[in-house]
């Protein structure tokens, strides 16, 4: 009897447990009983198989006709409207329908809300998102959209399509995300289109090196700036030719007269955007082609994950029928083409985030000194609400620089007068990129194109065009005026001379218009070379991918869209090409072991192609890796302080061309290392390494499996991403390096009747249980393209669309 009750005690408590581990949430997590509810739990998100065509009834008032919606094999909607409001509320509600997750989460991870949905862990992230200033940009991007009618008719209108499609759902039906992280959709209004732009923003136009380039003169003097942070390796091949005259006399800022020394600064921003993140773009003109007419090409280089940054869409009213990707949350095509034009980006890099040294009159932080007077500051609370805590309330100071961001208090002399740093940044400027997209989406001529261009601000681009008689490219963003060298430093904030005194006319923004070398394109480098007249930065991509795509295009003759194709997919890497010679020819190769005498044999049998059943691109990056850290660790590790170090292109300039620099001796032994010695020692260091890494030499050191690329979830959950066996690498065209690449492949050839293919490392569903979650993903890593159905006019029941849909 007594081992009865026992035994039904403690099944009453481990009952009781259970209830309670079911229905209470665990951290982020949701409660485990709803979200293993077979009706409403995770369950409901099983795959759907969209083949009937159905039927949606939305507000009478928010449609002035109906919509008919047609899906290809792809998932890919086609929209045909009316009119424009009803196209963009169309676009708003398809797009919700398959990203709206995806949508929110990336809207709340800009605006510092992540605390809310994922608890206390995100707050340092929060913090850092409303410190910068990112709440404020998209304020004042609205208020640009905001004073233009055409604009504002869009944003609303895809708003409005979002929240019809929100409200017609019920709880079982949200995103498998919402479920596991416990929370439900809110309303979408236009600032959140506008925060979309700006963390745009934030991932292209996001890096400064002001803090780092400060700390590195201080640490290491004028002379390293000049000779190894300034080397220019002239293997450079700019985005606008040399041979390009500027018929303008630029009005530049004085420069001040003082040499302002700012304090050290100890810590850098967390949270800073991928440095690499870049682009590849080209059209060639028609007497380099097959078919008489130009062909455009575009790949733009971002973090890859599912679902995928792009949603491809075909958008037709009685003023437009556009194709492309669109970003999802912002209404129009951003790359595509029409029946008239096409157009693709990459991104500049200029420097338009600039650090101001602030000095304050006392810790209260109201007044700062400005051009001889102290000056009031503004004081913006910011409340982040913490799931399953206290609301955390911080006060974010704002000088007319922008916002006080480093926390760090430096005594200067007895006084002890505050002094932070304030960052002026492009994003605080009212703008409104979504004038620029609504017309280039319906331009029909190169002068169309240049007028939608004087609507875009920021981040800046490399806007590339092709209609069926020219070819085109635009260095396109809002660049302050600014003295050589203005902003490359951390910046006196007292003195007025330092700040932006205006900005650079459109009409002198770097372009150019059909070259004779019949073809134009960008990748990240230099825009310009030196003669041009206006400072925009010195620090922008590498060499290697621009060369290369010059030097192809440049040799291309009777060129197809499989031409253009197959230069997207090229692997060559010029950084191998360039420096590997010199390094194998100081290799002692009398000291190699068998197995390493193997890897030299793979390297000396080397086509510099990072195709990825190859081995030598591994050992390569490996090699070069403890060569670079060989070469300059022993140095910075003497630094507690964050510095700017040399870039990749130029420390291989200096292996090849510069064998005696006194930078090859390491500091911390009493001998005298040579450059010889680094590479040999590297040598063995890299091969130890790649064996403690992924075992014994042999198949498992293939490039594939040491670039390791995963196209991982958005939000991080295990289990949602997809794993892949790639070539390409960082430094070749087709730039594939663990989670970064080449997010949207298309290759458009105009003419007559324009063909285009494209294709996106993805699906268009955000539903990991969707078979159009990834189904794109193993066709785009084997360098296929999809035709894109452009449908003139809507299809015919004999056309072979999957469904459709009614929105009425």
């Amino acid at each position: 009897m007594r081992k009865n009750t026992l035994y039904f005690g403690l099944s009453s408590i481990i009952t009781l447990i259970l209830f309670w581990v079911l229905s209470t949430p665990l951290g982020p997590a949701p409660p485990l009983g709803p979200f293993m509810n077979p009706n409403a739990g995770f369950w409901a998100n099983a795959e759907t198989d969209y083949n009937n065509d159905l039927e949606f009834q939305v507000n009478d008032e928010a449609l002035s006709d109906s919509i008919r919606v047609y899906f290809d094999d792809k998932q890919i909607p086609h929209i045909f409207a009316a009119n424009d409001n009803d196209l963009y509320f169309a676009q708003g509600y398809i797009t919700a329908r398959d990203r709206l997750w995806q949508m929110e989460l990336q809207t709340h991870a800009a605006a510092g809300r992540l605390s809310e949905i994922l608890g206390p862990q995100m707050l340092d992230y929060d913090r850092y998102r409303r410190r910068i200033g990112m709440g404020y940009a998209a304020e004042q991007a609205l208020e640009g959209m905001l004073l233009d009618e055409q604009t504002f008719s869009a944003i609303e209108s895809y708003a409005a399509g979002v929240n019809a499609w929100i409200d017609q759902l019920d709880p079982a039906e949200y995103p498998i995300e919402y479920k596991i992280l416990d929370y439900a959709p809110e309303e979408w209004t236009p600032v959140k289109s506008a925060l979309l732009l700006k963390y745009m923003t934030y991932m292209l136009a996001g890096n400064n090196g002001d803090l780092r380039m400060s700390n590195t003169k201080a640490f290491f003097g004028d002379s390293f700036i000049k000779n190894i942070l300034d080397l220019d390796p002239n293997w450079n091949d700019p985005t606008i030719p040399s041979s390009k005259e500027w018929d303008f006399e630029a009005d530049l800022p004085p420069k001040p007269n003082d040499s302002f020394i700012p304090s050290i600064v100890e810590d850098i921003l967390p949270f800073q955007p991928d440095p690499a993140n870049g682009s590849n773009n080209w059209a060639v003109s028609g007497s380099k082609t097959a078919s008489g007419y130009p062909i455009l090409a575009n790949d733009p280089h971002l973090n890859m994950t599912l679902p995928s940054i792009w949603y491809a869409a075909q958008l037709n009213s009685p003023s437009q029928n556009v194709m492309g990707v669109s970003l999802p949350g912002v209404p129009t095509i951003i790359v595509g083409f029409n029946e008239d034009i096409a157009w693709g980006t990459t991104n500049v890099g200029a420097d338009v985030w600039d650090w101001y040294e602030i000095e304050f009159r006392d810790s209260t932080l109201s007044e700062y000194k400005h051009d001889g007077v102290w000056k009031e500051t503004e004081k913006r609370i910011e409340k982040i609400n913490i799931k399953g805590g206290e609301t955390v309330i911080d006060t974010v100071i704002y000088t007319h620089h922008g916002p006080v961001v480093q926390d760090s208090e430096n005594e200067v002399g007895s006084s002890n007068v505050p002094k932070y740093h304030a960052m002026r940044w492009i994003a605080y400027e009212p703008s409104n990129e979504t004038r620029y997209f609504l017309e280039i989406n319906k331009a029909k001529n190169y002068k169309d194109y240049r007028n939608a261009l004087q609507h875009y601000d920021n981040p800046a681009q490399n806007w590339v065009f092709a209609d069926s008689s020219d070819i085109a490219i635009t260095v396109t963003g809002q660049y302050p005026k600014k003295w050589n060298e203005q902003g490359r430093y951390i910046s006196d904030g007292s003195n007025a001379a330092y700040d932006w005194q205006g900005w650079i006319p459109f009409e002198q923004i770097p372009y150019i218009k059909n070259p004779e070398r019949g073809f134009v394109s960008s990748a990240n480098q230099d825009p310009t070379d030196s003669s041009y007249p206006h400072y925009l930065d010195d620090d922008f991509g590498p060499f290697e991918r621009g060369r290369r795509i010059n030097e192809q295009l440049a040799s291309m003759d009777n060129i197809t869209a499989q031409d253009m194709q197959n230069l997207q997919l090229d692997t060559y890497s010029y950084h191998a090409a360039k420096v590997l010679p010199t390094m194998m020819e100081m290799l002692n190769t009398d000291t190699l072991s068998e197995w390493h005498q193997q890897a030299y044999e793979e390297l000396q049998n080397w086509n510099y192609e990072n195709n990825g059943d190859l081995i030598a691109p591994s050992i390569f990056k490996y090699w070069w890796d403890e060569l670079y850290s060989a070469i300059w660790s022993d140095e910075y590790q003497y630094a507690d302080i964050p510095l700017d170090w040399p870039a990749r292109d130029q420390v291989a300039w200096l292996v090849v061309n510069q064998p005696d620099l006194k930078w090859y001796d390491n500091i911390t032994t009493d001998s005298k290392e040579t450059l010889q010695d680094l590479v040999n020692n590297s040598s063995h260091k890299a091969m130890s390494k790649l064996t403690k890494e992924f075992g014994s030499y042999g198949d498992n050191w293939k490039w594939g499996y040491v670039n390791e690329t995963t196209i991982g979830h958005l939000g991080q959950i295990p289990g949602f991403g997809k794993p892949l066996f790639t070539d390409g690498g960082a430094e070749s065209i087709n730039a594939i390096r663990d989670s970064h690449g080449p997010s949207w492949r298309m290759v458009v050839e105009l003419g007559p009747e324009i063909k285009a293919r494209a294709i996106y490392p993805g699906g268009q569903s955000g539903n990991p249980g969707s078979k159009y979650y990834a189904n794109m993903a193993v066709d785009w890593n084997n360098g296929k393209l999809y035709p894109l159905w452009f449908m003139k006019n809507e299809p015919v029941a004999s056309d072979s669309t999957n469904y459709s849909i009614i929105i009425k």
